[in-house]
């Protein structure tokens, strides 16, 4: 599991948009609500950081109303702020906010481990917690977006159609995530391993931050 964890964070750094659809995006105009869907579906489905986000979130969420319900305030701040930021041309450095979405990772992970009870004294709200760095995680969508200059004719429906894509491929991602962990929750293996799972987890997050603001740097 850890080894698993640190090898997705390596593959994380590079989850924008392929080169083919790159081009894709470029050189189309006018409404093509399948294509973008895809886009969207593909985008997040291979987007590590944010599948290591949810799997954080979920790690010890065992009802599916809370599941639901914390991945639907992930999905509302995510929404929003890629549509608005897409929208209204808010840009933000792709290199800090995909640290800022590394630090999502290391947060849940210490609150998984109930590290800010034991430092700090205190538990954050882990809802206002989840829907922030959702706004942050759309962010880092948006600004993935803005780098290709989609047109502007049919901006809004591809807009709606790749977000609607984004959300399949986080539940086909959320899916595939909690098969895994509820086999593995089975097993006695799991409460052993829990906290090693989400220290590697942490170290995948700190990873992440330090490759994006090196990379801030040298460019």
């Amino acid at each position: 599991m850890a080894v698993l964890l640190l090898a997705l964070a390596g593959d994380a750094f590079a989850h924008a948009v392929a080169e083919g659809d790159k081009g894709y995006i470029q050189e189309i105009s006018g409404v093509h609500l399948i294509p973008f869907m895809y886009l969207g579906a593909k985008h997040m489905a291979t987007g590590y950081d944010h599948i290591l986000f949810l799997l954080g979130v979920i790690f010890f969420l065992y009802r599916m109303k809370d599941i639901a319900l914390y991945v639907t305030l992930f999905a509302i701040g995510h929404s929003t702020t890629m549509l608005l930021g897409v929208y209204f041309n808010i840009g933000i450095n792709s290199y800090l906010i995909d640290a800022i979405i590394g630090l999502s990772v290391v947060y849940k992970a210490l609150d998984n481990i109930g590290a800010f009870q034991r430092w700090f004294g205190f538990q954050p709200d882990t809802k206002v917690a989840t829907l922030v760095f959702g706004l942050f995680h759309g962010f880092g969508l948006s600004s993935k977006i803005l780098d290709y200059s989609i047109s502007p004719d049919g901006l809004v429906p591809n807009l709606l159609a790749f977000n609607a894509g984004v959300e399949i491929g986080q539940l086909l991602a959320l899916g595939a995530v909690l098969i895994a962990m509820s086999y593995w929750r089975r097993t006695p293996s799991f409460w052993r391993h829990a906290y090693t799972a989400n220290v590697a987890m942490m170290c995948a997050g700190f990873v992440l931050i330090g490759m994006q603001l090196t990379g801030y740097f040298v460019s």
